[in-house]
Formats: C-alpha cells, structure tokens, sequence
C-alpha cells in the first residue's frame, strides 16, 4: 500500500484547477514535500510545496525537473490541456498541441521520474483521464485521453518489475476553469481529489472519480454506438 503519509509527491499542473485540490488534500493527509508545477512561474508560500516552472511538452524542462524532484516517491500526472474544436474542421495546430501535452507529456513525465520512484521504493504514478477515454466527443481532447489511458495500461506492465504502482483516474465534469463554460451537473475538484488519493492509498489500480464514470464504465461491453458523451465542443 502507498501511503502519502510522510511521502514527497510531484504534481504537475498544481497550480490550479484539480492540480491544486489535489495538492490540498496531500498536504491535509500528511504528505513531507509536494512538488507543484506550472507552466510559468508561480509563488506557493506553504512551507512544504515547493513551486517549479514546467513545460511537459520540452523534454529538457522535464529532465530538468527530475533532477530537482529526485526524492519524488509519488508522481501525479495531472497537467493537460482542453482545447475545443472538432477533429475534422479544428485547427491542426490545435490538435497537434493536444496529443502532445495530454499524451506526450504524461510519458515524458513518466520515463524521466521511472528511475527515481525505483531508487526510492517503489512508489506510485498516478495518471489523470477522463470518462472520455472510454467515449467519443470533445474532438482531439476526448482522444488524447483515450491514448493516455492506453498509456498508462501499458506503464503499468513496464513498472511492475520495479514495484511502482499505476493507477489510472477517469473523471466526467470538474468544476474548474477548463470546462467552467460547459453546462451540465460537475463534482468539485475537492471530492474528486479525496477520491483519487483514497483509491491510491487503497492499492487501486483504476479510480472511477465520479458517478457519470462509473455508470459509461459499466456499459463498455453494449454497442458502440452507445459510446457518445454529451460533452461536444
């Protein structure tokens, strides 16, 4: 079991949004040192976070960064990206900048800090999804989150040897600033990051955050067609 107890634990895109309630409630259950992310530079005067500029799309920034995290024993890859547009009519760029930052750059995070968490026990890589991972719309976003999920299946049979546990987090609407203009029923980022957090310190594998998560997952095996979220933009 990891318990966050006494831990060090990186979370990128802390600053705010998930990133920070999660950086909230690691603190709250005792966490030693949390390591907090964002894309430009930022002041967090707790005495045990400590704020680094991060860019998961530049490999150097990311290098960079584990060599100041090398006491990491708990990574959450939560920094990603929502950009709206369809996939046949949106910007490529766009797109392009998606794939990148919410796939691209969980891995670039996950094979820079893989060597640290087994130098230092073992510990957890915790990657944030979405319950469109398992159903299409929201165009490239919805996609990127279906490939990170497949990433992070795979990781988990790379890091197994090395005793890190994986858990992948799928979640329906937060109420944060990236789907603040979205209609429809949201969970705050508070109770989602309690959830998180109790399915990792319950050797969980897969936490399904939200009620709207766990009612698309129990319909995976109908018909594909079946698989529409109403989250279009």
């Amino acid at each position: 079991m990891v318990a966050v107890a006494g831990k060090v634990v990186v979370v990128t895109g802390g600053r705010r949004g998930l990133g920070a309630a999660l950086v909230d409630e690691l603190l709250a259950r005792g966490a030693r040192k949390v390591y907090s992310t964002g894309r430009s530079s930022f002041v967090d005067e707790r005495e045990a976070v400590v704020p680094v500029e991060l860019e998961v799309r530049s490999e150097a920034s990311v290098s960079a960064f584990a060599d100041i995290a090398s006491d990491a024993e708990i990574v959450f890859n939560n920094a990603g990206i929502l950009l709206p547009g369809p996939l046949l009519t949106g910007g490529f760029d766009d797109i392009t900048a998606t794939v990148d930052i919410n796939v691209f750059g969980p891995l670039r995070v996950a094979r820079a800090f893989a060597p640290i968490l087994a130098a230092n026990g073992g510990g957890a890589l915790v990657n944030m999804h979405s319950v469109l991972s398992w159903v299409s719309g929201s165009g490239a976003y919805g996609a990127s989150k279906a490939a990170a999920w497949s990433v992070t299946n795979s990781l988990r049979g790379e890091l197994a040897a090395q005793g890190t546990q994986v858990v992948g987090v799928h979640a329906g609407l937060i109420e944060t600033d990236m789907v603040a203009g979205i209609p429809g029923p949201k969970t705050t980022a508070a109770d989602i990051a309690k959830r998180i957090v109790d399915g990792l310190e319950a050797d969980a594998i897969e936490v399904l955050a939200d009620d709207v998560t766990v009612g698309v997952k129990s319909v995976l095996s109908g018909p594909v067609e079946n698989l529409t979220f109403a989250l279009a933009v």
